[in-house]
C-alpha cells in the first residue's frame, strides 16, 4: 500500500529525560493519577474488550506503514477499544428493547445488528488510525486520499463523504473525547520520575525497553492478564464473577506502567530491580507485590523462566525525596 511521505521520526535517542521543572511534573503525575482511578472506576460496568491480537496487530503493522509514531498507534487502540464497546452495549440494548416488544423478531434483529457492526469493522478501525494522528498534530495527519486507496485495496469501496462519517459516529459515540491517556503517557511520566529520584538505572536505557514490553503487553493483553487473574484469585479456573470483577485491572495504567518498568529493569541490570521496585511504590502507591506480579507475568511472557521470583523481598526506595502521586484505586 502507498504511504504519504514523511520527514524523519524522532528516534530513541532524541528522547530526553530531566529537562521539564519538578513543579510541572508533580502536576502532571497527579492529573495521570487522578484519570487513572476515574478510568478503573467507569470500567466497572463495561462488557467485553477488543484488544485482540489480530486487531492490535492490524493497527500496529498499518501505523507503521503510514509512519506514525508509537504514541498514535496506542491511542487508536484505545479508541477502538472503547468505541466498540460502546458500539456492543448499544446492540444489547436495542436487542433487549426489541425482544421485549417481539420475541418472535429477537434473533432476526440480533443476527442483523451483529452483521451491521461487523461489515463496518475495518472501516471503523481504519477511522480510528486516522483520528489518532490528527491528534498528534506535530506530524502530517493521514489524508482522506491515503485511507480510501488503503481501504480500495482491501476491496472495500467507500467515498470520502462515508469516511467523514464514519469518523463522526466514532466522534459522536465517544462524545468527542478521544485525546486518551495511553500506557504510554503513564510509562513516560513515571520514567521522568525515577529520573528525578534517583534510579540507578538510567532512564533512556528503560524507556527503549518498556517500549519493546509495552508493545509486548498489547500483542498478548488476553494471554499477560489471563495469568494475573488466575494468581489473583489462586486458581486455574476462573469464574465468570471473578473475570467481570477483573475488568478494572485491565483499565489501570498506572499498574500497567509500573509493571513494565519493573520488568525492563530486571532485564537492563537485575541487581538493580528492587530499587527500580521500591521507587515505583513510592511514587504510585501500588502494593509492591501488585507490582511484582505484573512485571512477572511480563517477563514470563517474553524472556520466560528466568525472572524475579515472586516471594523475592523489595527494600525501601532509596530517594530522599520523591515526587508521589498515589491514588487511593492502586493501593
Amino acid at each position: 500500500m502507498d504511504g504519504p511521505v514523511r520527514p524523519r521520526l524522532a528516534s530513541l535517542s532524541d528522547f530526553q529525560f530531566g529537562v521539564v521543572a519538578t513543579e510541572t511534573i508533580e502536576d502532571a503525575l497527579l492529573h495521570l493519577a487522578q484519570q487513572n482511578e476515574q478510568a478503573v472506576q467507569e470500567a466497572a460496568g463495561r462488557r467485553g474488550g477488543f484488544r485482540e491480537t489480530r486487531i492490535v496487530e492490524f493497527v500496529f503493522l498499518l501505523s507503521e506503514q503510514w509512519c506514525l509514531e508509537k504514541s498514535v498507534s496506542y491511542l487508536a487502540v484505545e479508541i477502538l477499544e472503547r468505541f466498540m464497546v460502546k458500539q456492543v452495549e448499544n446492540i444489547c440494548r436495542q436487542a433487549t428493547v426489541q425482544w421485549r416488544e417481539n420475541k418472535k423478531t429477537e434473533s432476526h434483529n440480533w443476527r442483523a445488528l451483529k452483521e451491521k457492526l461487523f461489515n463496518k469493522f475495518i472501516l471503523r478501525l481504519v477511522s480510528c488510525v486516522q483520528l489518532a494522528s490528527k491528534i498528534s498534530f506535530h506530524y502530517k495527519i493521514i489524508s482522506n486520499i491515503t485511507v480510501l486507496n488503503f481501504l480500495q485495496a482491501l476491496g472495500y469501496l467507500y467515498t470520502k463523504e462515508e469516511l467523514l462519517e464514519s469518523e463522526l459516529d466514532v466522534l459522536k459515540s465517544l462524545n468527542f473525547q478521544i485525546n486518551l491517556p495511553t500506557p504510554l503517557a503513564y510509562v513516560e511520566m513515571l520514567l521522568e520520575v525515577l529520573g528525578y529520584n534517583g534510579c540507578l538505572v538510567p532512564v533512556t536505557q528503560l524507556h527503549a525497553t518498556c517500549l519493546t514490553l509495552l508493545d509486548l503487553v498489547y500483542l498478548l493483553h488476553e494471554p499477560i492478564y489471563d495469568s494475573l487473574l488466575r494468581t489473583s484469585v489462586e486458581n486455574s479456573t476462573p469464574n465468570q464473577l471473578q473475570g467481570e470483577k477483573f475488568i478494572s485491572v485491565k483499565e489501570d495504567f498506572m499498574l500497567l506502567a509500573a509493571g513494565i518498568i519493573a520488568a525492563s529493569a530486571f532485564i537492563q541490570n537485575h541487581e538493580c530491580w528492587s530499587q527500580v521496585m521500591g521507587h515505583l511504590q513510592s511514587i504510585t502507591g501500588i502494593a509492591l507485590a501488585s507490582i511484582a506480579e505484573f512485571s512477572y507475568a511480563i517477563l514470563t511472557h517474553s524472556v520466560g523462566a528466568n525472572t524475579p521470583r515472586r516471594q523475592q523481598p523489595v527494600p525501601p526506595h532509596l530517594a530522599a525525596r520523591p515526587l508521589r502521586a498515589a491514588a487511593s484505586s492502586n493501593t
